[in-house]
């Protein structure tokens, strides 16, 4: 049987960024709260981005390297998010359209709030290992965008997404899996899952975040604990922390995590203190740096922590990586992959460090411009010329990349364009 996996992966997280300690401060909110976040920027959605722009600019990279051949092999494709932007139609079928991907493709679209970027890995696996795929490949490309209304007057530390807009951000992950998985190999049948209907968080309206931040917490440790009894339960002589070389979970935002470890570590290790901080730093503070400076991407954040862990961790000749992803909701999942010696050289050529660093910080007049006008392109509008007021933001960062963006909506229809 073959082993299936990641043989590509790349991030697109926009053009833009705020500092979060500087919007925190320029909405009066506490500072205490502010350093559990352990998160310094947040990528930002312009008018003319959109996550079906997020999901091509994560995805045509990946393309751009492969024969015709190999992309006509691809005959999965797989978006997940929670940003949709209509009821029935699927965005994947724009990115279909905008990658210029092969009409013998199947393809459709996940929503699980946080957790839809694992149920898109995981259900693009278990097709390629059935019949009817051989030597096919699948594309699956989480993308969700933040994109919060601020009304004229309005105080945004009155409203119900006060906090949450200081953690949430921007942003797709494209994976290409098929059966020569030289980035990530998971292990098959090496998994553990845990659901049960809780009013964590939501998203009752397309602008809107809603939810109870300590019931999340509660429900993100509970989850975490179990799906990885689960795991055990599949997999013997599990030892939390001699198995897995590094790890990474779904990050909406570093506390959150760091707090997840330390109650594994007591419950599974019975480690205390400067154990659990000395492999805080070792196996898991890697993954969260790209997060740190991208924002909760959502159905993306478990893939980033993933990425960042193969690009900032301790490198081996082979590592297992440990992975919790949550959706609140509820459903998670603890599951392992084994981390390829050349998975850092192939990353380096997507050159994701330096796509964060080309972004372009915005000013807070700027980014409350930005909300104010958001509510021009709400769920359902039918038709509308973008503005494309801040388009030099997007050249200045492409630096001659192709990159897709949002031109117009027309009876409903997004219509886009490629910036040479």
């Amino acid at each position: 049987m073959s082993s299936f996996g990641i043989e590509q992966i790349n991030v697109y997280a926009g053009c833009a960024y705020v500092d979060v300690a500087t919007l925190a401060a320029h909405r009066g909110l506490d500072e205490q709260r502010i350093a559990n976040l352990m998160m310094w920027q947040k990528s930002v959605a312009l008018s003319f981005e959109d996550p079906v722009s997020y999901a091509v600019n994560a995805a045509r990279p990946l393309l751009d390297s492969m024969s015709l051949a190999e992309r006509e092999s691809i005959r999965i494709l797989i978006t997940c998010t929670e940003s949709g932007i209509d009821f029935g139609k699927s965005i994947s079928t724009y990115v279909h359209q905008y990658l210029g991907l092969s009409r013998n493709c199947r393809l459709f679209e996940v929503k699980q709030a946080c957790y839809s970027g694992t149920a898109g890995v995981q259900t693009a696996l278990a097709m390629l290992r059935g019949a009817g795929y051989e030597n096919a490949k699948a594309l699956v490309i989480t993308t969700d965008i933040s994109r919060f209304v601020l009304k004229q007057g309005e105080r945004p530390a009155d409203t119900e997404w006060g906090y949450a807009e200081l953690s949430s951000g921007s942003g797709a992950v494209a994976v290409l899996l098929g059966s020569t998985p030289e980035v990530v190999r998971f292990d098959e049948g090496a998994s553990g899952c845990y659901s049960y209907e809780v009013m964590d968080t939501c998203r009752p309206a397309p602008d809107m975040e809603a939810g109870d931040p300590d019931l999340s917490l509660f429900s993100y440790l509970d989850c975490c604990e179990n799906a990885y009894r689960n795991y055990c339960d599949a997999v013997d002589g599990v030892d939390f922390a001699q198995t897995f070389d590094c790890l990474s979970f779904h990050s909406p935002f570093g506390g959150m995590v760091k707090g997840a470890h330390r109650m594994m570590m007591k419950k599974f290790v019975n480690a205390t203190g400067d154990i659990i901080d000395a492999d805080f730093q070792r196996r898991l503070l890697p993954s969260l740096r790209y997060g740190q400076r991208v924002g909760n991407i959502l159905g993306g954040s478990l893939l980033l922590s993933l990425i960042s862990t193969i690009e900032h961790g301790e490198r081996q000749a082979v590592e297992r990586v440990g992975l919790f992803s949550y959706g609140s909701g509820c459903c998670s999942e603890f599951y392992s992959a084994l981390i390829a010696p050349q998975a850092r050289q192939i990353l380096s050529h997507r050159a994701i460090g330096m796509h964060l660093d080309t972004r372009v910080e915005l000013n807070m007049p700027q980014y409350d411009r930005l909300l104010l006008s958001n509510g021009l392109m709400a769920f359902g509008t039918r038709d509308l010329v973008i503005d494309q007021s801040l388009r030099s933001l997007l050249t200045d960062a492409a630096q001659g990349s192709p990159r897709l963006m949002l031109s117009r909506i027309t009876g409903y229809h997004r219509e886009y364009e490629w910036l040479e």
